[in-house]
C-alpha cells in the first residue's frame, strides 16, 4: 500500500465505495502515525479495516536482532519481508540522536576498506524500508535515552544514489508535514561518487546535506581502494559537485578516513586541500575500523594530529570524528550482517 500516493490512494478508496476522506485517514495513519498493520487505524470501521487487510499489504520490517555497544550505540538487524536482512545504528552524543541508516541490501561497489563492499548487492531498499528504519530507530532513542532523534545520516549498507528515487521518495516522507516532519537540514546522504547522480541531485535542487566519501584526493589511491573511481574520477566529481553547489547553494562535506601509510603523509593532506578549494565545504575526517576482509591500519595519533593541523592552517573546517559502537561491528564501514547467518542463507 505504501508505493501508493495520496492520489492512487484515494482511487482505490472511491474505487472500495469510501469517501475520500477515508484516504487521509489512512495516509495519516501510513507516514504520521507509523501505522505497522491495519488493525492499527483505530478510527476506521473493522469491516474497511478488513477490506484493506485482504486487498493490501504493508509490510513493516521487524528488529531481528539488536546490540548494545559499551558507548551507548545501539546497532539493529532488520528482516525485511523477503528475509534479507539490513543493519541500522542509533548513534547517542550529548548534543544529538543520529539514525545511520541503510538504502540497499548489501552493495555492488567493493570499496576495499568497507565490509558491506565484500557483500553482493541483493536489492535496493522501497521507500517505506528506509522509513521503517528512522521511525524503529526513533523509538529506541526514545526508549532508551528520553530523547527525539536529531539527525539522519545514509551511511549505512548500500550506496543511496544507485537507489535514487526510493532514497529521495523516503526522505520526502520523512520531511513531510503529514509525515515525520524532521527538517531536510538534518538528513545527509553519503555517496561514493556517482557523478551524474551528484548532478541529478542539483537539477532536483535537494535540500538536504550531501557528503563525499573521498578517503584518497589522486586518482591512482583512490583507484586502488574505491573501484568506483575508474569510472567517476576525480574530475569528474569535482564538476559534478560544482554543478550541485551551483543548483542547490549547499556546501558539501568530505569524508576521509585515514589509513596509515598510505594516504596519510603531508602530500595526502595538500592534494586533499586543493580537491577541497573545488566547492564551499568541510572534511570529516574518520578513524577506519578494522575489518577481517581487509588488511588496513587506522594511522597513528601523531600523524592524524599533523594531517589534520596542516589542513587548518590552510583554513579548511576540519573535524576528526572518533568512531562509535566499535565494540559490536557497528562503526563506519563494519555493516555486514555478521551477527546472523540468517542473510548468508539467503
Amino acid at each position: 500500500m505504501r508505493k501508493l500516493t495520496l492520489a492512487q490512494l484515494t482511487a482505490a478508496l472511491q474505487q472500495m465505495g469510501e469517501k475520500p476522506f477515508r484516504a487521509k485517514q489512512i495516509w495519516e495513519w501510513l507516514w504520521k502515525k507509523s501505522a505497522g498493520s491495519f488493525a492499527d487505524m483505530t478510527n476506521l470501521s473493522k469491516g474497511l479495516r478488513e477490506q484493506l487487510e485482504a486487498q493490501f499489504v504493508i509490510h513493516p520490517l521487524t528488529v531481528a536482532s539488536k546490540q548494545v555497544s559499551g558507548d551507548g550505540t545501539i546497532k539493529s538487524a532488520f528482516r525485511l519481508h523477503d528475509t534479507h536482512l539490513i543493519e541500522g545504528v542509533l548513534i547517542p552524543a550529548d548534543d544529538r540522536m543520529t539514525a545511520c541508516v541503510s538504502s540497499q541490501v548489501g552493495c555492488s561497489l567493493t570499496c576495499k576498506f568497507c565490509a558491506t563492499g565484500y557483500m553482493d548487492r541483493k536489492r535496493n531498499l522501497e521507500a517505506s524500508e528506509i522509513y521503517d528504519q528512522v521511525v524503529t530507530i526513533t523509538r529506541q532513542a526514545e526508549e532508551h535515552y528520553a530523547n527525539p532523534l536529531t539527525n539522519i545520516v545514509f551511511m549505512g549498507m548500500g550506496e543511496p544514489l544507485l537507489n535514487y528515487q526510493n532514497v529521495l521518495s523516503a526522505i520526502d516522507r520523512i520531511t513531510a508535514e503529514d509525515g515525520l516532519n524532521m527538517a531536510a537540514r538534518r538528513i545527509t546522504v553519503s555517496t561514493a561518487g556517482i557523478a551524474k547522480m551528484i548532478k541529478k541531485l542539483g537539477d532536483d535542487e535537494v535540500k538536504f546535506n550531501l557528503a563525499l566519501s573521498l578517503h584518497a584526493a589522486n586518482d591512482v589511491k583512490r583507484n586502488q581502494i574505491m573501484p568506483i573511481n575508474e569510472s567517476n574520477t576525480l574530475e569528474a566529481l569535482k564538476e559534478a559537485l560544482q554543478y550541485y553547489y551551483q543548483k542547490t547553494r549547499n556546501p558539501v562535506t568530505f569524508e576521509y578516513i585515514v589509513f596509515y601509510n598510505f594516504n596519510d603523509t603531508l602530500q595526502d593532506a595538500e592534494e586533499l586541500y586543493q580537491f577541497t578549494k573545488a566547492v564551499p565545504s568541510k572534511v570529516n575526517i574518520i578513524e577506519y575500523n578494522p575489518i577481517k576482509e581487509a588488511d588496513f591500519i587506522n594511522t597513528g595519533e601523531d600523524r592524524l594530529d599533523a594531517f589534520s593541523n596542516y589542513l587548518r592552517r590552510k583554513g579548511v573546517n576540519v573535524h576528526v570524528r572518533r568512531s562509535r559502537g566499535k565494540d559490536i561491528d557497528a562503526a563506519c564501514g563494519q555493516l555486514a550482517n555478521r551477527d546472523t547467518e540468517v542473510e548468508k542463507a539467503v
